[in-house]
């Protein structure tokens, strides 16, 4: 029997590109209060009443350009990491995919880790959001009261794991070299404002210089992000005029994280830049976001200002990523005595 458990855990994915299965994945993702951090009256108005109805046939039809014969992407690059994971980490760790929206689900992953002495749970964010990590987190911690499931350790956001930024250093360096003077756009998934904002208890968030401070890295989402962006570029030798850092994904009309990076890449074709690579490290599996949103939507609107632009592929299951995130598991064991 094995004596450790793995629960890596990401968003999560429709059943199938198909408006019923997608809005039910909305309704679950976006009634979640904290996604969508306002009274359950209005966010429930809000969501079942205007966005599912708007938006899940124009999903669908997003979904269905990156679905494969295997299924979602995100579930089909997790599963495949899961499993290579495990052969990593041998017969003493049994390993187990969750999603916290969909299928496979946070409580069936649970169960396959049930027996095991210790559990280490890995949201596969890099950086820490409330609607993300905190969200896992908290369904995590419901049903380990509810299941009585053994004793779990909760990992903190890997955003300077050394195996993590190397792997998207390689990759966003062989996409550079192929070519030459094209300007990089590292591109974060964004958070209205106001949710950044309650992350900071000393109320400065988003202030002058806020970002660069420390402290600002232990809760900020924005502070991990540029520290991330810094950091790709530090090892790639980008200087400040080679890369741009941006943040995707914007929904409704109050203040978001920014520049967007539609805004950026438009910008930059303003300026005469007809070669732009893009890079999404807010992301280590191939999803709608990264396929279709960066590499079809944003791509055809660059080509459309008389530019090309390339997305660089996440880790997914690459043998490198696995290892690293072995590591990241085996660091969360007790010490020997």
């Amino acid at each position: 029997m094995a004596t450790f458990g793995l629960l890596l855990s990401n968003l999560g994915s429709p059943a199938a590109p198909r408006r019923a299965e997608v809005g039910r994945y909305l309704r679950q993702f976006l009634t979640d209060p904290l996604v969508v951090d306002i009274p359950r009256i209005p966010r429930e108005l809000l969501v079942r009443g205007i966005i599912v109805p708007f938006r899940a046939g124009r999903s669908a039809r997003a979904y269905a350009k990156v679905w494969s014969p295997e299924g979602s992407p995100l579930v089909v690059h997790s599963r495949m990491l899961a499993d290579r994971v495990a052969s990593r980490l041998g017969p003493g760790w049994k390993v187990a995919l969750g999603m916290r929206y969909g299928e496979p689900s946070l409580g069936s992953a649970l169960e396959r880790l049930r027996g095991c002495e210790r559990i280490v749970s890995l949201p596969l964010y890099p950086q820490g959001a409330g609607a993300t990590t905190g969200s896992t987190e908290r369904e995590i911690d419901r049903l380990r009261k509810r299941g009585g499931f053994p004793p779990l350790v909760h990992a903190l956001p890997f955003y300077r794991d050394e195996g993590f930024l190397e792997s998207f250093a390689v990759r966003i360096r062989e996409t550079l070299e192929a070519r030459p003077g094209a300007h990089l756009v590292l591109s974060f998934h964004g958070l209205p404002e106001r949710q950044v904002r309650k992350a900071d208890p000393a109320g400065r968030c988003l202030g002058e210089g806020c970002c660069d401070r420390p402290a600002a890295l232990e809760t900020c989402y924005r502070a991990q992000c540029l520290w991330t962006a810094r950091e790709l570029a530090r090892r790639l030798g980008l200087g400040q005029d080679g890369w741009t850092p941006s943040f995707q994904s914007r929904l409704g009309r109050e203040p978001w994280l920014g520049p967007s990076t539609i805004e950026v890449a438009g910008a930059l074709a303003d300026r005469g830049i007809r070669e732009v690579v893009v890079a999404a490290p807010s992301f280590v599996a191939d999803c709608l976001e990264t396929l279709e949103e960066l590499g079809m939507a944003l791509a055809e609107d660059f080509a459309a200002r008389g530019g090309t632009l390339r997305t660089v592929p996440c880790p997914n299951a690459d043998g490198s990523w696995a290892e690293a995130v072995a590591k990241i598991a085996l660091s969360y064991l007790p010490p020997s005595p």
